[in-house]
């Protein structure tokens, strides 16, 4: 079955956008001598296609072959999701029986290799995006045994890498996000104070995010917001808990605004009353290494370069950071 948005559905992205994201990463499988894609990435899934669905707890791919029309394939329910929210011929439905959900004996994988066989594929080259978080050892097993005849090649990262260079509309949509965030931080200035249990904060930044403004509504994020204060800040990954906001002691604020899936994350640190004066020396730190950072991003440049900018500027004030320099948006 083919898919295809119904009348009055607003597609983020068109129909032609997707097909050339298509067509890119059917020349790369094409040179990498694949003949099918199985892409499981929930985020590369709705970058190929334009599937938006809250679905990745169950067996889902877009199935990409070299010669003829792209696939979804999923939970037989979740089929009407990817109707509705897939454009008109990017890709053609495909879904399987709910006996296959949790069933260790015959895992959604058996209706999957059924129907790459029966598409003349059970020979073929087959890339599978082995280190995407949802795709389990079980399914690739499985996959594998129905399909003996098959050779099995990893795709990890090769959707992720076209989806680096960002299109005009994508980058609209991050300007989107951007205001968002904007509006969320202000949020936090106004009613964090000194004694205001955490979650009381993070709630009203949430109900902003997701309010949105201006015409922009705010979507869903993948980072929750991240609130820990003074030592609590070294685990960077810590959420929020009623803890009352403190005094003397920083409390740093991650959070993203989202628009259509795409994000613009942002993290700002608050400190009400005196700021020790090593907190004073790490700002100073942090300014010089963005601004660093800034300076060394021009076209032409590696991220490694711009690693090295940041991190040097770091060291210059005295500090060491020995994790990584910033990570994905978008």
């Amino acid at each position: 079955m083919t898919g295809g948005a119904p009348a009055g559905f607003e597609s983020a992205f068109g129909a032609a956008e997707h097909a050339e994201r298509l067509a890119r990463f059917r020349a790369f499988i094409e040179r990498k001598g694949i003949d099918v894609a199985v892409i499981a990435d929930p985020a590369n899934m709705h970058w190929l296609t334009g599937y938006d669905g809250w679905s990745f707890y169950v067996p889902q791919a877009v199935v990409v072959p070299v010669d003829g029309p792209a696939l979804w394939w999923g939970r037989g329910m979740d089929a009407a999701g990817a109707r509705r929210t897939i454009p008109t011929g990017v890709a053609e439905i495909m879904g399987y029986d709910d006996g296959h959900v949790h069933n260790t004996g015959s895992p959604a994988t058996v209706d999957l290799a059924r129907r790459l066989r029966g598409l003349g594929l059970g020979a073929a080259i087959v890339g599978v995006e082995l280190d995407a978080h949802y795709w389990t050892a079980r399914l690739q097993e499985v996959l594998a045994r129905e399909m003996p005849s098959a050779i099995f090649r990893d795709v990890t990262g090769a959707v992720n890498r076209l989806r680096a260079v960002k299109s005009p509309a994508e980058v609209a949509l991050m300007r989107k996000a951007a205001r968002l965030v904007e509006r969320m931080h202000a949020v936090i200035r106004n009613v964090a104070r000194p004694g205001v249990p955490k979650h009381e904060v993070i709630a009203a930044a949430v109900a902003e995010g997701i309010r949105g403004a201006d015409g922009v509504w705010g979507d869903y994020p993948a980072i929750v917001p991240m609130a820990p204060s003074g030592p609590d800040a070294a685990a960077p990954h810590l959420t929020w808990n009623d803890a009352p906001i403190p005094s003397g002691a920083p409390t740093f604020f991650e959070i993203a605004g989202v628009c259509r899936r795409y994000h613009c994350p942002q993290s700002r640190t608050l400190c009400f009353g005196a700021v020790p004066a090593r907190y004073r020396k790490a700002e100073a730190a942090a300014h010089a290494a963005i601004e660093a950072g800034l300076s060394a991003a021009r076209p032409g440049a590696t991220a490694a370069e711009v690693a090295a900018a940041v991190l040097a500027a770091i060291r210059a004030h005295g500090f060491e950071k020995d994790s990584r320099v910033g990570y994905g948006v978008g």
